[in-house]
């Protein structure tokens, strides 16, 4: 046993013995399918503070011969798997956090070589009956100890990617090219790979890094494929936690959910959902955990088109984007399209596949986007709408029909550009950038389908209390006429249960004064 070759589990250990504790086993049983096959080499790319090494170290107890156990992974959901001890504790397992090396390393300019020299040291300790070389790297370590031993490694690295994102020296990075050439690539060494598994922020680079690790299956934020909920709370599993905690599930649905890994998973920083629990409160947990000028400096960039879909992005609409381009390097961010890429990978949008879009996911999220541009000169006028908006809100509540107009008159235009002023989609998202505050009190649903069509956007509050709205949007013809389509076509049909205090709001635009007019009725009681 060794801190590096063959650990303990004392790590795992960790992880289950806090409060919160998320049962993710059954990731193994996936990994065993891959083990021995032409599939056996994973790069698993998920954003900061998602679980990736709390995953690396149910690995690593798993399949360590420097552990034992059976009695923990018995008890666990693995454990109810068939032939879940096939590969228990079976293997020579490498394991090494490339961010804690190269962070504490004597000599950066000598990582690889601090890194190959511990780790012959460790070999050395625990395969005595084998003649080690002094000038030995990791790679030729294993091959000795297969060609003698025929025994085989799983290898597990954490954050390989460190050494990308930190723009280091090029003779440091030539370096680091070689090391993992010497560990992955070559018909000599991969029988002896049981298994190897890589996780990092970003997925490969296309150029350089790829031919050194064309050998690795990618499972990313863009397709995840059967890792899609093995990695991050799925929202079962957060419902489970809501229901045992006394936490409101749509609550924290709103404020951590929206990472779309599948046509059907759904999945939440666990980092956030935990810390809302212990905390007992909502708050914007995940971005304390780095720093918001991340995501200003991209989306400061000039890029044609990147301001008007952060603008759509905020008020809460999704915008194309074209994720094949991207080369998963920081030289490769140099248009609208690779920038959001990015900040997909780095979990500041998600990814809707089936659309090819991208989308802030969350409550949690969109206060980090609204920080990132605060103080910015670019969106100063974005920002006079964002702060306006409560006005507007409690405006629009109180009938004040002629203050709710001037409102959307500035927000239609900050959000559109002369070319799109008179566009109805734009309209729709100067309404919801308009009603941004709205989004503390209400989910918001635009194109609700109800009575007989579809209502342009509807409020429902999750806070008691308040009324329920229903808003009709019109082109050159009148408040009035939007009020008498909601009655018409029975818009109010999904809000049954608001009857007793609901706002009816009909808004008009003028395409000739490029001015807006407001009618708002309140139906019930009130």
């Amino acid at each position: 046993m060794g801190l590096y070759l063959n650990p303990n589990e004392e790590a795992f250990k960790m992880g289950l013995n806090t409060e919160i504790y998320v049962d993710k086993s059954l990731v193994l049983s996936e990994l065993n399918k891959l083990v021995f096959s032409q599939m056996n080499f994973l790069c698993m790319s998920r954003p900061r503070r998602f679980g990736k090494s709390l995953i690396g170290n149910l690995i690593s107890a798993y399949y360590s011969k420097g552990c034992d156990t059976r009695a923990i992974f018995s008890q666990m959901k693995i454990g109810q798997m068939p032939n879940y001890d096939k590969y228990l504790n079976k293997f020579n397992v490498i394991k090494l956090d490339l961010n804690e090396w190269y962070q504490n390393a004597v000599s950066r300019e000598n990582l690889l070589e601090e890194i190959n020299e511990t780790l012959r040291e460790e070999f050395v300790r625990q395969f005595p009956q084998i003649s080690f070389k002094e000038s030995d790297n990791i790679a030729k370590c294993i091959l000795k100890v297969y060609a003698e031993k025929d025994e085989k490694f799983v290898i597990i690295i954490d954050e390989y990617d460190v050494l990308i994102r930190e723009r280091v020296p090029k003779s440091l990075f030539e370096n680091y090219l070689a090391f993992l050439n010497g560990l992955f690539k070559g018909t000599t060494i991969r029988p002896a790979i049981a298994l190897a598994y890589i996780t990092g922020i970003i997925p490969i680079v296309r150029d350089k890094v790829q031919s050194k690790l064309n050998e690795f299956t990618e499972y990313t934020m863009l397709r995840p494929r059967q890792f899609a909920g093995m990695i991050g709370f799925t929202e079962e599993e957060v419902k489970e936690l809501c229901e045992k905690y006394g936490i409101d599930y749509d609550e924290c649905l709103r404020w951590y959910d929206g990472y779309r890994m599948s046509d059907t998973i759904s999945v939440c920083n666990p980092l956030s959902i935990v810390t809302a629990i212990l905390d007992r409160e909502f708050d914007s947990y995940w971005s304390a955990t780095g720093s918001f000028e991340v995501l200003r400096d991209y989306i400061l960039m000039d890029f044609e088109g990147i301001r008007q879909d952060v603008i759509k992005m905020i008020s809460g609409e999704r915008v194309p984007v074209n994720v094949l381009k991207f080369q998963n390097t920081l030289e490769s961010v140099n248009s609208k399209d690779n920038v959001f890429t990015y900040l997909i990978h780095l979990g500041y949008l998600a990814y809707n596949r089936a659309e090819k879009s991208c989308y802030i996911p969350n409550e949690e999220v969109r206060i980090e986007w609204i920080n990132s541009i605060e103080d910015s000169a670019d969106y100063k006028k974005v920002m006079e709408v964002v702060n306006a908006s409560k006005k507007l809100l409690d405006d629009t509540i109180n009938g004040n029909e002629e203050a709710v107009a001037k409102s959307l008159d500035a927000a239609h235009s900050e959000v559109t550009s002369p070319l799109t002023y008179n566009d109805e989609h734009c309209f729709q998202s100067a309404i919801c950038l308009a009603y941004f505050y709205a989004n503390t009190r209400y989910t918001l649903i635009k194109e609700l389908p109800t009575g007989k069509g579809y209502a342009d956007l509807v409020l429902i509050p999750f806070l008691p209390n308040i009324p329920a709205l229903v808003v009709e949007l019109k082109h050159n013809k009148s408040p009035e006429s939007a009020l008498q389509q909601i009655k018409d076509r029975n818009y109010c049909q999904a809000l049954e249960g608001y009857y007793d205090n609901l706002l009816f709001v009909g808004i008009n635009y003028d395409e000739k004064t490029k001015e807006h007019s407001c009618r708002i009725e309140r139906v019930g009681k009130g």
